[in-house]
């Protein structure tokens, strides 16, 4: 018998946060709108948007378009001493976006690229401008910024960041304000900033909402807050908006809800869509001129990645961000009310211990349950019923395309209702 893609799969694969021993293969086959389709034909609501970046849903005419329209011209170029196009007219077009004062775009591939370069700018702007005992970084409990090393070491996650403490440099916790008023941690940051705003380079946060810690929503004013303080004491904000960007708060940037211009912005995720890998991050003029001099002053910032400013990544971006404005992002604001009333539903669901929302990401906390891995049982039970999520522990994640449609909300809520109940309480 030949051997089946899903074999081959479990004989020359490593899958990322899988446990390779009981990984079955489900092999996706191909996309339509807001679905998923597998190699058997079953259809799947993409309740995760593909890992929190599908936006518009899977292969849309205008994506494909503008993919198909650049591949004619050019595919790939570097970065590293050459320009094009698209990637010219997509940072003009982020920094037309982004909060007021971001001026400057410095691309990469992933999140975790896009919040390393952040911190390394900020550390070298500190060494350039005569301030070098400027260091370490302040950042949140249960923080998550990527997976790199850099990220990491601003990351508070112990599950996933314990094993490699010894190659860390260590950065400084704040508790999470999250559940809270935020004063304790507003307090915290007070003091710590107070004291220590000499060896302090930055402060990152993921504004309003801290993803992949179980969405644990910020109280409203914690961001302004936290920006304020940054000011008063010369310590950069480093926004990483990875997860909450290119509408999923409801807001093309989560930092707008609250009116806050960080000096850096982090982008990755849905910057294209969900189509190719990008990651760009934005500053401002004060940091980007500290990197002016002569070229053998060596000031310049020595940083980059092969696929840079990929051009087809940035075609498909430019085309992106013009759906988002004309009919995307008004779809998600129809939506996030109905979810919300999705929510109170299954908040009366015995094992459901608490649902937090914000726009469309999306956490329904069970019941934790001894030596069992709640989430991932019911995401199993729901796979079986048409939809695609993903836990995070105990944590049940919607975070669907911001595409999604009135009665995909209702298929959300039947699914995981149903999903619960199956289970043995």
């Amino acid at each position: 018998m030949a051997e089946t893609l899903a074999d081959l799969d479990k004989r020359v694969l490593w899958h990322p946060f899988t446990q390779m021993a009981e990984w079955q293969p489900l092999v996706i086959e191909r996309g339509e709108g807001n679905y998923l389709i597998d190699s058997d034909g079953h259809r799947y609501l993409d309740g995760v948007s593909s890992l929190w970046c599908n936006v518009h849903g899977h292969n849309h005419p205008r994506l494909n378009g503008a993919i198909e329209r650049q591949l004619a011209k050019l595919a790939h170029s570097t970065f590293l001493g050459l320009t094009h196009e698209p990637g010219i007219r997509l940072a003009a077009e982020l920094v037309a976006l982004a909060p007021k004062g971001l001026t400057r775009v410095f691309y990469s591939d992933s999140g975790s690229t896009a919040v390393e370069i952040a911190l390394k700018q900020s550390f070298q702007f500190w060494q350039l401008t005569g301030r070098p005992s400027k260091q370490k970084f302040l950042r949140l409990g249960d923080a998550y910024h990527g997976d790199t090393l850099g990220a990491v070491g601003v990351g508070g996650i112990d599950l996933f960041h314990r094993v490699f403490g010894p190659l860390l440099v260590r950065s400084i916790a704040i508790p999470s304000p999250a559940g809270t008023d935020g004063e304790a941690s507003l307090v915290r940051i007070h003091d710590e900033l107070e004291r220590r705003a000499y060896e302090i380079a930055a402060f990152i946060l993921e504004p309003r909402v801290q993803g992949a810690a179980g969405i644990l929503v910020h109280p409203p004013g914690f961001l302004r807050a936290v920006r304020e303080l940054c000011t008063r004491f010369d310590v950069h904000l480093i926004a990483d908006e990875v997860a909450t960007g290119f509408g999923r708060t409801g807001a093309m940037f989560a930092c707008e809800h609250e009116d806050v211009a960080p000096d850096f912005l982090c982008l990755a995720k849905g910057i294209t869509g969900g189509y190719l890998p990008l990651a760009a991050t934005l500053t401002t003029e004060r940091v980007f001129e500290a990197f002016l001099g002569r070229r053998s002053e060596l000031k310049h910032f020595f940083h980059g990645h092969t696929y840079t400013a990929n051009p087809l990544a940035c075609a498909v971006a430019i085309e992106s961000l013009h759906l988002l404005q004309e009919e995307t992002l008004a779809n998600a604001r129809a939506r996030i009310p109905e979810l919300a009333r999705s929510l109170e539903n299954l908040q009366s669901e015995p094992p459901v211990k608490q649902v937090r929302q914000c726009g469309m990401m999306i956490g329904i906390e069970m019941h934790p349950q001894s030596d069992r891995s709640i989430g991932t049982e019911v995401c199993d039970q729901v796979r079986k019923l048409g939809v695609i999520l993903r836990p995070l522990g105990d944590v049940v994640v919607w975070m669907p395309p911001l595409s999604l449609r009135s009665n995909e909300v209702e298929l959300l809520e039947e699914a995981t209702r149903s999903g619960i109940r199956k289970l043995d309480w």
